[in-house]
């Protein structure tokens, strides 16, 4: 499982793609947080990183189908799948050596925004004039967002030996638990709504960004991205 996980983490930065990716996603968040009108702190003139959570999930809406579409789907195509299945290793951890090495793929691309932080904390009046709490519980709700969608990209590059199928369709299904549902919960009212409200992500996200962790929040992520695991491993087993 080691070797399987260090593979992937070697295919990814050995491909100029990769790269790519990291660089595109990094330069977006920055023109984002620092220099497009609306959105930047400066301009906003307050110690607050609000419009570095409210659009990153949308730019991993597009980011991570990118990382995760090439992990089964490649192997298909390329032929080494079915050699991949022959070996010792059982097909569950095959599932999670590469959802692992998806999630520490974007921890990478993630870690650097932390320096947001540290200018935001010294450009404060006075020095260190931020909410911490709710940059932190903001910045774990992140990370469990991107760790859903890398669940959702996995899954989609189970179905299909097309990389850029598997990528549209990540993208559409990330969008519709992120974006969909809440939009489609927001035309209704009652009960009905505040179902729907609670499945999408961007709601238990929200909750998350005001700096208070609570279990249910953490509970739905989880759950979110273990059935999703086990529906990829259904998926891979019935193949």
């Amino acid at each position: 499982m080691n070797s399987l996980f260090w593979r992937e983490i070697n295919a990814f930065f050995n491909n100029l793609s990769g790269y790519i990716v990291l660089v595109l996603f990094l330069v977006s968040i920055g023109l984002i947080v620092w220099v497009f009108p609306g959105t930047s702190v400066l301009e906003y003139g307050y110690a607050d990183l609000e419009s570095l959570f409210s659009y990153t999930p949308l730019v991993m809406v597009f980011l991570i189908p990118a990382i995760t579409m090439r992990l089964v789907a490649e192997e298909k195509k390329s032929g080494t799948w079915e050699i991949l299945l022959t070996t010792p290793l059982p097909s569950y951890q095959i599932v999670l050596a590469k959802y692992l090495a998806s999630l520490v793929l974007i921890l990478l691309a993630l870690l650097p925004t932390l320096v947001y932080y540290y200018s935001v904390y010294q450009l404060g009046e006075p020095v260190g004039n931020i909410d911490s709490a709710a940059f932190f519980g903001s910045y774990i709700g992140l990370l469990l967002v991107s760790a859903s969608f890398a669940a959702v990209g996995m899954f989609t590059s189970a179905l299909t030996d097309n990389q850029i199928i598997a990528f549209v369709i990540g993208v559409f299904l990330s969008f519709l638990l992120y974006v969909g549902i809440a939009s489609l919960a927001s035309l209704g009212s009652g009960d009905w709504a505040l179902f729907w409200e609670e499945v999408s992500l961007s709601y238990h996200y929200e909750s998350m960004s005001r700096g208070v962790i609570v279990s249910q929040n953490v509970y739905y992520f989880l759950g979110l991205i273990i059935s999703l695991l086990a529906l990829t491993w259904g998926v891979v087993e019935r193949r």
